[in-house]
């Protein structure tokens, strides 16, 4: 009996012991952490931003709004391994990007355009030379051209006359091309239609006062007769818009003409009447045509 309680009590101490020892190795084996898996990453999709082509402004144009015909030119490659001293390649003609993003003519499509499309136009000038011999008739085919161009992209209430265009020429150059203001100052009114340079930085955007339909060209590029009559016909379109702003109502053409001269500017009514007599006389005598 004796041994029996011994071997219960040494039994009841071990399984104490037992016990014990495993609530000990509970509280120091810390539980086990289970790190959550991250789900793969899932690419978001790219937006791409597509904004709808606009055709172009007219029919002579061979790219849509916004950008411009560059014709096929010669193109530098950079050095590389296979040519340390670089190369040359053809890059052919092509639309570009407008850098704003507007409506912009630049001088490889204003060629373009004119050579295309001006040959038998029907709305030309009357084909008197004025005084001027056969320099008076040379530029009928771009003055046609560009007024109906400019007319059909802006669309004014009124339409631009091609004789008031022919005119305007004869009365400002006299149908040279590289007439210059004062050959002192290159940066004074030059070319068919007398753009002075600060007026062709306007045409191209600086100041940001022409808001579409801009024009590119440099000031040399003002002595060739397309360039010139292009640049100097959107030019007085946007004369007449500054004017009819000015005067809080609709300018007509012959106000524009007076304020495209600056006969304000003339120092003495003698001068006002001389500037515009001789417009006015070329005028009439074109405006006879098809009437006698």
């Amino acid at each position: 009996m004796i041994i029996i309680n011994k071997l219960t009590e040494n039994y009841s101490r071990s399984i104490t012991r037992i016990w014990s020892s495993m609530e000990k190795r509970k509280t120091k084996t810390p539980a086990r952490k289970i790190k959550a898996r991250k789900s793969p990453a899932v690419k978001k999709s790219t937006k791409i931003d597509l904004k709808p082509t606009l055709p172009p402004v007219h029919s002579w144009r061979v790219c849509p709004y916004g950008e411009h015909w560059v014709r096929t030119h010669p193109m530098q490659v950079p050095p590389s391994k296979a040519h340390p001293e670089g190369s040359e390649t053809t890059r052919h003609e092509h639309c570009a990007r407008n850098p704003s993003g507007k409506d912009h003519l630049y001088p490889d499509e204003m060629q373009e355009i004119a050579r295309q499309n001006f040959t038998n136009l029907k709305n030309k000038p009357c084909s008197r030379p004025l005084i001027y011999g056969v320099d008076g008739n040379k530029y009928d085919d771009l003055i046609a051209g560009w007024t109906q161009y400019w007319n059909e992209v802006l669309k004014p209430t009124e339409s631009l006359d091609s004789n008031l265009v022919k005119a305007l020429i004869a009365s400002e150059s006299g149908f040279d091309p590289n007439a210059l203001a004062n050959k002192k100052n290159s940066n004074s009114a030059r070319g068919l239609m007398q753009i002075t340079n600060e007026s062709r930085k306007l045409l191209g955007g600086d100041h940001g006062d022409l808001k579409d339909h801009l024009i590119t060209v440099t000031k040399t590029e003002l002595n060739d007769p397309n360039l010139n009559i292009c640049a100097g016909i959107r030019w007085l379109f946007e004369k007449r818009r500054l004017l009819s702003s000015r005067l809080e109502k609709p300018a007509t053409w012959a106000e524009t003409i007076w304020d495209y001269k600056a006969v304000k500017l003339a120092k003495t009514k003698k001068k006002v009447e001389e500037i515009k007599t001789k417009f006015n006389n070329f005028y009439e005598e074109l405006q006879k045509c098809g009437k006698l």
